[in-house]
C-alpha cells in the first residue's frame, strides 16, 4: 500500500505547479475570455488527454529505469528542485504579467480548440519535467509495484490539474473582471505561488533520503 505522505506530496506539487502561470493556464484562460467558457472547456479535455499520454509514457520507461538504477533518484530529485526554484523566481520576480489579461486571438472550431488544448499540453516543458523529474521521487521503491505506484501518483496530479484548470475555465471572465479592478491582489497570488514553491524546492533539494 502507498504511503499516503506520497499522495499529498504529488498533490501538493502539482497544486502549486497548475496555479503557476504557464502555457496550459495562459491557453485554456485566453480562450475562456475570448470565445467562452464551452470554448474553454473544450480546450481542457485536450489539455486533460495530454497529461494523459505523459502519464502512461513517463510510467512505462520509469517503472523500468527506477528499479534498474535507483541511483538516478539523487539526480532526478535535484533537476526538480531546480526547476520548482525556477518557476518560483518567474512567480516572485518584478515585472510579470497577469494570465487573464490576455491578448486577442481569432476564435476556432471545437476540432482545433481540442487539438491545440492537446498540443499546448504536450508541448509544455513544465508536465514534461513534473513527470519525469518530480512525480517519481514519491515513488517508495521498496513497496515495489513501481509502474502500478506512479500510474496512482500520476492519476493525482491529474485529477489536482484538472479540476483547478476546470475552476479557471468556469471562472475566467469573473476573475478578469476582479482583478482588473483589483490590480494589488495579483501580486499577492504570484507572491504566495512563488513562496510555496520556493519551500518545496528547498525542501527537496536539501532532502539526503533515499525515494519517499
Amino acid at each position: 500500500m502507498m504511503e499516503l505522505s506520497g499522495i499529498l506530496g504529488v498533490g501538493v506539487v502539482a497544486l502549486g505547479m497548475v496555479l503557476t502561470p504557464g502555457p496550459n493556464m495562459i491557453y485554456l484562460v485566453s480562450r475562456s475570455i475570448t470565445q467562452g467558457r464551452r470554448a474553454g472547456m473544450i480546450s481542457l479535455a485536450g489539455v486533460a488527454l495530454g497529461f494523459l499520454v505523459y502519464l502512461l509514457a513517463a510510467n512505462l520507461g520509469l517503472s523500468v529505469v527506477f528499479t534498474a538504477v535507483p541511483g538516478l533518484y539523487v539526480a532526478v530529485k535535484l533537476a526538480g528542485a531546480a526547476y520548482l526554484a525556477h518557476l518560483a523566481w518567474n512567480a516572485l520576480k518584478p515585472g510579470g504579467v497577469s494570465v487573464f489579461d490576455p491578448q486577442d486571438v481569432p476564435h476556432d472550431s471545437p476540432r482545433r480548440l481540442f487539438t491545440m488544448g492537446l498540443m499546448t499540453n504536450l508541448l509544455n516543458p513544465k508536465i514534461a519535467i513534473m513527470y519525469v523529474s518530480l512525480i517519481p521521487q514519491f515513488v517508495d521503491l521498496d513497496k515495489g509495484h513501481v509502474l502500478l505506484q506512479g500510474l496512482v501518483l500520476g492519476s493525482v496530479q491529474i485529477v489536482v490539474s484538472i479540476a483547478v484548470n476546470l475552476a479557471i475555465v468556469l471562472a475566467a471572465g469573473t476573475i478578469a473582471v476582479f482583478l482588473a479592478r483589483r490590480p494589488s491582489w495579483l501580486k499577492v497570488q504570484r507572491r504566495l505561488m512563488g513562496t510555496v514553491l520556493g519551500a518545496l524546492a528547498v525542501s527537496l533539494a536539501a532532502d539526503t533520503s533515499g525515494p519517499a
